[in-house]
């Protein structure tokens, strides 16, 4: 989960939670822990989606939608661009697509 919350937080933000003018910081700061988990469903049902083989494009549309419409953010001219940036790095971060082996490892050798 802190592997999507870097990303989720780093990238999306829709909210503007960890606006760097008022709230400055990493979601896993003290003083951010009370919110940390403000978009943890749509960043598992994201990654959830595109591990069951829906498309990027698919995926972009799904959070876009999530932004704009449920969120009540409205049209937002960097919406696309923010959720694309969020599929192309769950994509790319091999770690959120395997399991620690018995001693916490991810990678090559754990599987």
């Amino acid at each position: 989960m802190s592997k999507l919350r870097d990303i989720g937080w780093s990238l999306w933000d829709p909210i503007g939670l960890l606006d760097p003018e008022s709230r400055p910081g990493r979601w896993d700061d003290e003083a951010n822990l009370s919110f940390a988990d403000e978009y943890d469903s749509y960043l598992v049902a994201a990654a959830s989606q595109l591990r069951r083989g829906t498309s990027p494009d698919e995926v972009v549309a799904f959070l876009v939608e999530i932004e704009t419409e449920h969120m009540g953010m409205g049209d937002n001219q960097s919406a696309r661009s923010r959720a694309e940036a969020v599929v192309d790095a769950i994509l790319a971060d091999e770690t959120i697509w395997t399991w620690p082996d018995a001693q916490g490892r991810f990678g090559q050798e754990a599987r």
